[in-house]
């Protein structure tokens, strides 16, 4: 048991030591650990600070060692990974629970708070004081015993039946594909896809598989789906494999409708026990959005605005079409085709401008300028889950250490889920009577385009937006200056306000100087060409409305199942065409199911929260807004306002309210204005 690499997380995860044997021996005994210290707590826990600190020293082995094994859930899975997730899973749940729902220690939280220490605290103490009262009511701590026992029955089923959901998305996408072998089959495809396309034949068992020659394996993963169903000139495979992704996880073992319902009637027992009417109101219980009306009302709004722009959206295809009505894969190839006769350029074009190792370095130059902060490569300094995983360190401008971060960036379909993500791996804490604070570590995952036949990854427009966007996330983790780890980084931040640093950064790409900066063409080295930016930066609104109202349709889909559903009175399908009425312009099929792959919501976290994305959009382009009005070409003026956006969005955490840290940036509460004028929507 000593050498077991999980019970000593000290530092830098030793990857290269972890394997899936080591997982349930290592989180029993550290389940054990913390059940014993908690007994040990309970018999003194006096309302002072220090328990406080007591009971986070008590859990974070345990924290550690099991965010860990779900990091590595997401990007090694394998089925012996999975068999001893699932068997520590219901301890895990219990122990963190049991902490949760003690009765001395909710008592000492109470009593530090109406303690004449109380006023010694400084507002990150506080507020992680607080956070940690209200995790408890809504963990059925004042639950009486009946009604407790059955309440963690429910989080028990409820994390098994989301990691059965995600494993269903995972293995569904992994086990359809479509070998091409014919000329005529692959007619429009770019050459990146094929190249892609012919090392996933290589992969599956044809090791004489070449881009030119084929055969061809298109799968459901991003880098292959999409590319393929933007540029496919053969109707009738787009339509195979549009079909094939709109219905993953919707048969035989791997369906994952049973599933969903079962979740939305724990969910909603769950909320009833806690005294809410419904799960989305649970859900805002910790959320920086006021009520369900303010989130009804964003989603209504941004529906009116963007409605008749994405009707306009659909008119422009049906007449490249020749006034012949659309089927719903005939959009994205329709969409690219009018994409480039209307700013003269392909996605391919663009790719030999991106290559990753030339995309970082604008990016890393930008946030010196940005944040006063040097990023630089130290491979081999960290044991890596991978060989593709970069590490790399960042510094102040004098040379200090202040964090470090793992990249993944490329698609692995065999073992790694799709999607992209930021988490944290280490957080910021500043221990008792300890000299400094722990660096914080964050990892960032992306699904780009892997490397092919030598050259670096070659990544489109929107791959590049995605790298900022996760970069922005790991930014707000690394950059904390918060010292009390319940509320440092990432952790503590109101959920729907967790991607505003990640979407601000995306708007750096429609930045000239940025974009110019990142851009070098893999062969000759020469910059993107400007007029080049000029198209990009035009292409940015467009069917800004269509863009814009499928993030409502997932959005109010969430809402409606988490808010106005009662599980068992009618299909979650009936849901999903109600709302697809008011959000659509293309109905989906009858055999659609995207519910099933619907991982954020069913599996991610943003179960009656997916509206986030829209409502830390306000909050993010807004964020932006203060540096168009500053100047962007003012170089001084550029670096006053990055240095205030560090100080407060990036460096307070979640140790204060986000409403309060917006006003902190901004100066005033947020406008969706500068939202709508990005889009293009605005009157």
């Amino acid at each position: 048991m000593n050498d077991n690499p999980l019970l000593d997380l000290s530092g830098l995860p030793p990857f290269h030591l972890v394997t899936p044997a080591h997982v349930e021996p290592a989180i029993r005994e550290l389940v054990r650990r913390a059940d014993d210290g908690l007994t040990a707590l309970e018999k003194h826990a006096p309302p002072t600070w220090d328990t406080v600190e007591r009971l986070m020293d008590l859990h974070e082995p345990l924290g550690n060692a099991w965010g860990l094994v779900n990091h590595l859930m997401g990007v090694r899975n394998s089925p012996e990974l999975r068999t001893a997730h699932q068997a520590v899973q219901p301890d895990v749940v219990m122990c963190f629970m049991r902490a949760s729902q003690s009765e001395p220690l909710f008592k000492a939280l109470q009593g530090l708070r109406g303690s004449p220490e109380w006023a010694t605290l400084d507002g990150a103490q506080q507020r992680a004081v607080d956070k940690r009262i209200l995790d408890a009511r809504l963990s059925g701590m004042a639950l009486p015993a009946a009604q407790r026992d059955r309440f963690n029955a429910i989080e028990q089923e409820l994390s098994d039946l989301e990691t059965q959901f995600a494993n269903h998305v995972l293995d569904a996408t992994k086990a359809w594909a479509l070998t091409l072998t014919r000329p005529d089959e692959i007619d429009g495809l770019p050459q990146s896809l094929l190249a892609l396309a012919a090392g996933a034949a290589r992969s599956a068992g044809d090791p004489a598989a070449t881009p030119e020659r084929g055969p061809w394996r298109i799968t459901l993963d991003a880098p292959s789906v999409s590319p393929f169903l933007r540029h496919a000139r053969r109707r009738d495979l787009r339509e195979r494999v549009y079909r094939a992704y709109v219905t993953r996880a919707s048969d035989g073992p791997l369906d994952n409708g049973p599933l969903i319902d079962r979740l939305l009637a724990l969910r909603l027992e769950k909320a009833k026990l806690l005294d809410f009417n419904t799960y989305a109101e649970l859900s805002l219980a910790t959320k920086m959005a006021p009520g369900v009306d303010a989130v009804w009302k964003l989603l209504e709004d941004l529906r009116e605005k963007s409605m008749d722009a994405a009707r306009k959206d659909l008119d422009e295809l049906v007449a490249l079409n020749g006034g012949q009505a659309l089927a719903l894969w005939d959009v994205d190839f329709l969409s690219e085709r009018l994409r480039e006769s209307r700013f003269n350029y392909t996605e391919e074009e663009l790719r030999p401008y991106f290559p990753l190792p030339r995309a970082l370095e604008g990016l890393f130059a930008l946030a010196g300028r940005l944040f006063g902060v040097t990023v630089s490569r130290a491979d081999g300094e960290a044991p890596t889950w991978h060989p593709d995983v970069m590490f790399f360190r960042v510094t102040a401008r004098d040379g200090a250490p202040v964090a470090a971060f793992y990249l993944d960036p490329y698609s692995r379909p065999a073992d790694k889920r799709g999607g992209a993500w930021a988490d944290e791996c280490v957080a910021r804490r500043r221990r008792r009577g300890g000299a400094g604070a722990r660096m914080p570590v964050s990892y960032l995952c992306c699904n780009q385009t892997p490397p092919v036949d030598g050259k670096p990854s070659l990544m489109t427009f929107r791959e590049v937006e995605t790298l900022f966007h996760e970069f922005g996330h790991g930014l707000q983790h690394m950059l904390t200056r918060v010292d009390v780890s319940d509320v440092s980084g990432i952790r503590g931040i109101e959920w729907d306000a967790v991607e505003l640093p990640s979407q601000f950064m995306e708007n750096w790409c429609y930045h000239r100087e940025t974009l110019l900066g990142l851009s070098r063409h893999v062969d000759t080295g020469a910059p993107l060409p400007d007029a080049l930016f000029e198209k990009i930066k035009a292409a940015r609104t467009f069917r800004s409305g269509s863009m814009m109202l499928r993030q409502l349709y997932f959005g109010m889909v969430d809402f409606e199942l988490h808010h106005r559903h009662v599980p068992g009175s009618a299909p979650v399908l009936d849901v999903q065409r109600r709302v697809a009425a008011r959000t659509t312009v293309i109905p989906p099929l009858p055999e659609d199911r995207f519910l099933n792959g619907f991982t954020h919501i069913f599996a991610g976290g943003y179960a009656a929260g997916y509206y986030g994305y829209k409502w830390a959009e306000v909050l993010s382009a807004d964020a932006f807004g203060a540096f168009e009005e500053a100047g962007l070409g003012d170089a001084a003026a550029v670096t006053a306002v990055g240095a205030r956006f560090r100080d407060t969005v990036l460096a307070l955490g979640g140790s204060v309210h986000p409403s309060d840290v917006f006003r902190r940036f901004r100066g005033r509460d947020p406008e969706p204005t500068a939202l709508l004028r990005h889009a293009g929507l605005a009157a």
